[in-house]
Order: structure tokens, then sequence, then C-alpha cells
């Protein structure tokens, strides 16, 4: 078996595709796993993973700087074979690393040149430049990297171009951890749910707007970025209807889940969030209620396809409340909705199914099938 080190510049330790999911399923799978992260945490061991922290960057710049150096020295210090990082910031520290033998796979969880032109933080005017730019490092360093896996098959169909050792491992939910969730539709509450970053680009101002004309309630959970605040949010049309429950942990999430009737996952039609399969559209669907989404192209394909929930204008919020009210007044077909998806989830968008190409690609390396064996 290999020793694989996982390394974060940005994303928390526990965070639940790189910690939860990929790492404890490769320690599962006999690997010897470390995680590397940049936190204010002591290092520990836990569930078979040994994570390491280089400590906690001040700012956004003194990320940027000094952590993927103190990656860097701390990954020559732990000799593993194969290096598995997260972050398009680490690029180009994990380029030099091949140049010590060591197997470098790039996780990529966004198509970033796509994701560039709609980050708030950087000017409007340039951001066109840093598209193109950060495209042509991403082209330049993975074509050195032992491997791509991508959270989606589009942004999969990029890479393959640079390395033919490019998979998709998607970012479906987690079958043991959502089990619980009761199913029973009539022991919910009319009530709806938006798990998640909280943002305007992520759709929380037609949703909150839309409460006004449909007099509903959403249980709201999450952190708020940058550009939208609690405050902002209370200055809004139908914020009466709110219940921010704050920032919660995966047991409250199952609760959550378990009392209300809708998910909602109307993100705004920006480049990355069009291409994008967000988890939360799964855990909604795993949990037994139908999900109202935005009508994206990949979106349609499986909510038509699976009869599990309502495509609507994510910037309309009429059209978001007429859903909404559409469903809690159709109990019946609400309720077959939630089962159909639950049945797709428990059937095929599930990280029970995915995981298993994560372990084959690594596991085919741990039997001496080829220094460079193809991971399609």
């Amino acid at each position: 078996m290999s020793r694989v080190c996982h390394i974060t510049s940005a994303h928390p330790r526990y965070d639940i595709r790189i910690f939860v999911k990929e790492c404890v399923t490769l320690a599962n799978a006999g690997h010897s796993v470390s995680l590397i992260v940049a936190d204010d945490m002591p290092d520990e061991i836990k569930s078979g993973v040994s994570i390491y922290s280089v400590g906690k960057p001040t700012t956004r710049q003194d990320r940027m700087r000094h952590t993927p150096n103190k990656i860097y020295n701390k990954i020559l210090e732990l000799k593993p074979e194969f290096v598995h990082f997260h972050d398009p910031e680490l690029l180009i520290m994990c380029h030099k690393l091949t140049k010590h033998g060591i197997k470098v796979i790039y996780d990529v969880h966004e198509d970033l040149p796509k994701q560039v032109m709609s980050k708030h933080w950087i000017p409007k005017f340039i951001r066109p430049i840093v598209s193109r730019l950060v495209e042509s490092i991403e082209k330049y360093c993975s074509k050195k990297f032992f491997g791509i896996i991508t959270a989606t098959p589009i942004i999969a169909k990029r890479f393959s171009k640079y390395n033919p050792n490019t998979i998709t491992v998607c970012n479906y939910p987690i079958l043991s951890e959502l089990n619980q969730v009761s199913v029973d539709w009539n022991s919910r509450d009319n009530s709806l749910c938006y798990i998640g970053s909280i943002s305007k680009t992520r759709g929380i101002i037609p949703i909150v707007e839309s409460l006004a004309t449909s007099n509903l309630k959403l249980e709201l959970a999450g952190p708020f970025s940058g550009d939208v605040t609690l405050e902002k949010l209370m200055e809004l049309q139908g914020h009466e209807k709110v219940d921010y429950l704050g920032i919660i942990n995966r047991h409250e999430i199952v609760k959550l889940l378990s009392r209300v009737k809708i998910g909602l996952v109307t993100l705004l039609p920006t480049p990355s969030y069009i291409e994008s399969l967000p988890i939360k559209m799964f855990e909604y669907m795993v949990s037994g209620i139908p999900v109202i989404a935005s009508d994206f192209p990949l979106w349609r394909e499986i909510i038509d396809k699976y009869q599990c929930g309502i495509l609507v204008n994510p910037e309309d919020s009429g059209e978001i409340a007429e859903a909404c009210v559409k469903l809690l007044n159709n109990a019946d077909e609400a309720n077959a909705m939630g089962q159909r998806g639950r049945e797709a989830v428990l059937g095929e968008f599930n990280w029970e199914k995915e995981s298993g190409k994560l372990v084959a690609m690594y596991g085919a390396v741990g039997q001496g099938h080829g220094s460079q064996p193809s991971l399609g």
C-alpha cells in the first residue's frame, strides 16, 4: 500500500470531501494517509489519518505567500509517495514536488477559470486576464502531474486534454450519514431549507424575497460570505420568515433534513455554478424531499430523469415562491418526488459507490500495475 499525503491551505481539517470522504476512505483501504492543513489546532490522529498543521495564516496574503512553503517543507519531512492537493494556490509548489520523484494528484473541486469571473474580491476589469492566466498555469502544471481528479465530468473534459490520467470523483453524499433521516412526509413541517455557504451568487436574496409571496418558513444554515451578511438579509422583504440556525454540524443537518419538506438549491447562473454538481442537491434528495433547483442543463438532466423536483429561474423570486406553494399544495406528488430522488441517490449518486474509483486508482499503483497506470 502507498504513503499518501493530502494537503490543503484553504479548507478546514475536517472538510467533508477532503477528510471525511477521501482521506478516511483511503485509510480504510489500507493506505498510510496523512493530511497537512493550515489551522491553529494541534496535530492529531483521527479515523486512521495523521493530521499535521503548519499554522493558521493571519491574512489571505499571508496564506498565499507563506503557507505553501510551510506545507512544502512538511511534505519533504514526511516523504510520501503521493501528494494529493486540493487548492489551486498550491499548483506551483506541487509542480516543484514532482522534481523530488513524488507523484502528485490535483483534486479539482471547481472550474477555476470560470470561477474567477464571479469572484467579488477581484476587480471586474482584470477578471478575464486572471482567468486566462490561471488556466494557462493549470494546463502547464497538470501535464507534469501523475493524475487529475475532478469533481464533475465537465471539468474532467478540460483536464483530460492536458493529462490522460484524469478521472471524475463526484462529491456525492455519504449514505451512512444520512440513513438516519426520517422520510415520513406527514411528520414534517411545511417549511423550506437551504444549507450551505450563503451569498448573493448562491441565490439567497431571491430566496428570502420569495417568502414574502409564499408566506412559508425558511430554515437557513451555513456561513455567510463576504458579499452578504445576516444584517443585510434582515432588510429584505420576507426576512421575518427566516430562521437562521448558524453553522451547524452534520448531526444537526440530519435533524434539519428530517423536519422540512422542500430543499432549495437555486444558485445563480455564474459560469462555475452552471456546470457544478452541488452536494446539497443530493443531500436533499436522499432525505426524501423534493428539490427546487436552478434550471441549468446539467441539473435538468437529473431532475427530469428522476422527476424529483421543480426547475426555476433562480433570479425570479416569484417563480421560486410559486414552485414552493405548488409542492406544498400537492402533497402526494411532492412526497413521490422525494421518494424518487431518494431512490436515485441510493442507487447512483452516493459516495459509497463513487469512492470505488478513488480506491481503484491508488490500488492499481499499490499492486504494482506499472508506474503510470491509466486513471480513466
